[in-house]
């Protein structure tokens, strides 16, 4: 672990956001992310998930005397969700009160971080959950396989409130997420962001969604797996709609509640 990052100031605060970047060999984008997260007034969050020499040469160099970006090692590679929940811990220990989750490939433009920070001041208690507008450069398999996520996810939450479950482009509020974390264990790979996000909401924290544009640069480095995660996918959505069955009753009386003020 390097550098000491926490709240600007000492007093209570009700929203001190800061942003949490999972990175697994993306040496040539995490620097260009990391700093416009910091143009932003974001302090920023690392966390190497077991990246290659290279990639530790480009992080160590990055965070070098900078107070306003912390790296956190783990010892091995242990999937995108691993990384994600160790730096939503290490956030919450460290005071914060919400976390802007954002991909280090470079996929996501920054340039909407302060709609996200803005959302979440109005609605401090929800999760903010980006809603990608695609350019030509999305693989077209890729892009017709999240519609039977989508299905999936609005068939486990009884509703159309979570528009897109797998942008990994997100504003968390951390109370919630870190009772949820302790709950019980999220998954530690590609599934987490589907998961975390029905979770929550079976939780009771509500949802807003944001569209941002989303690409998929060239010669971009992929780490999903067609048929590993494919089928860790499968599993959780058969966990999830197992799990949504017994919230049934209590999802539709909130859908119920919401739509009879």
């Amino acid at each position: 672990m390097a550098g000491r990052l926490g709240p600007r100031d000492t007093a209570v605060r009700t929203f001190a956001p800061c942003a949490v970047v999972p990175i697994y060999n993306h040496g040539t984008t995490i620097a260009a992310t990391a700093n416009a997260l910091a143009r932003h007034g974001l302090p920023v969050l690392i966390v190497d998930d077991g990246s290659d020499a290279p990639t530790r040469a480009v992080l160590d160099a990055l965070v070098d005397g900078r107070s306003d970006l912390r790296l956190i090692r783990l010892p091995a590679n242990g999937g995108k969700g691993a990384a994600l929940s160790a730096g939503f811990l290490a956030a919450h220990e460290a005071g914060y009160s919400h976390v802007l989750q954002i991909d280090a490939d470079g996929q996501h433009d920054t340039a909407d971080v302060p709609r996200f920070l803005d959302e979440a001041r109005a609605a401090p208690d929800a999760m903010i959950c980006g809603r990608p507008i695609y350019d030509d450069s999305v693989p077209r398999a890729r892009l017709y396989g999240r519609y039977l996520t989508h299905a999936c996810v609005w068939a486990e939450t009884l509703s159309f409130d979570i528009q897109d479950s797998m942008c990994g482009f997100r504003l968390y509020p951390l109370d919630a997420t870190r009772a949820e974390i302790a709950r019980k264990p999220l998954p530690t790979r590609m599934d987490f962001d589907t998961e975390i996000a029905v979770r929550l909401f079976w939780r009771g924290v509500p949802v807003r969604n944001l569209p941002t544009r989303v690409i998929y640069p060239e010669n971009g480095l992929s780490h999903f797996r067609m048929w590993r995660d494919n089928a860790r996918i499968t599993a959780m959505h058969t966990r999830l709609l197992l799990g949504m069955l017994p919230r049934a009753p209590r999802l539709l009386l909130r859908k119920f509640n919401r739509g009879n003020p």
